[in-house]
């Protein structure tokens, strides 16, 4: 989140970082967000206790004031029903630490080695109401190292994903502008 932030927030991007939402009250992020000036709001899924549509709709009551364009979910685990995804249709992205279609959901990077892969990576891609499905904007790949553990897979992929989601809602923001105009 904070690269996606830094990154709007260096200059000539196309896109302006308006909030940073959290489920989690103690996100590091927050604090981070705050200190560079990025209004911040939190929405405790556990006050929810199952209800997800009271959940989403807190969201959306959240997100309301701020006038977005778009959403980037970034350590955000929680699954969002397709109602909610409706609303902001071709207008959310996410990124997975595996390349998709391969090891959707959780343990991305303990199923790729212990399927054998030779590689794994991240994928930036269009949220869609079916979990880590939508279109796919980008890919980066790293190799599997022999001796490597979850631990150090993950370390590897996270530096390929700093650099791609940026990447990404770069090219996918000045895309929103054009279409606009």
């Amino acid at each position: 989140m904070m690269t996606l932030v830094d990154a709007m927030q260096a200059g000539g991007h196309p896109a302006t970082p308006v909030l940073v939402l959290s489920n989690r009250p103690d996100a590091g992020g927050l604090a981070k967000a705050v200190a560079r000036g990025v209004p911040t709001a939190i929405v405790d899924h556990r006050a929810f206790a199952g209800d997800r549509e009271a959940f989403e709709t807190a969201l959306s009551d959240a997100i309301a004031p701020f006038d977005l364009e778009l959403i980037c979910l970034a350590g955000f685990m929680r699954v969002l029903t397709a109602g909610f995804v409706s609303q902001w249709r071709d207008r959310m992205l996410n990124i997975h630490p595996s390349l998709l279609p391969k090891y959707k959901g959780l343990n991305t990077h303990a199923r790729a080695l212990d399927a054998g892969d030779a590689e794994a990576g991240c994928s930036v891609h269009v949220v869609t109401p079916e979990l880590d499905d939508g279109p796919i904007l980008g890919q980066s790949r790293v190799p599997i190292l022999a001796g490597d553990t979850s631990a150090t897979l993950a370390e590897r992929v996270l530096v390929e994903e700093h650099k791609l989601y940026p990447a990404c809602l770069t090219s996918f923001a000045q895309a929103i502008l054009v279409a606009r105009h």
